[in-house]
């Protein structure tokens, strides 16, 4: 399994978040505003609390790191 850091997630997004719409979804996100970017936070968080539920970890893996690549 490859090492890869909440440091390395932080500076990918940061690295997209510089690239254009059409080739990033980061910037995509960024360009509809703080408030559609706090929802998609909000939606991501709800899944991850849903899947720590059903008790399905791979599930719970998944959502968990959308959560943090939202949050960042």
């Amino acid at each position: 399994m490859t090492k890869f850091t909440l440091a390395d997630l932080e500076k990918r997004v940061h690295a997209r978040a510089k690239a254009s719409a059409a080739e990033s979804y980061t910037r995509a996100l960024l360009d509809k505003g703080v408030a559609h970017c706090a929802k998609t936070l909000g939606e991501a968080a709800v899944e991850t609390t849903i899947a720590a539920g059903q008790k399905d970890k791979g599930r719970l893996i998944a959502q968990s790191a959308d959560l943090l690549y939202h949050l960042l």
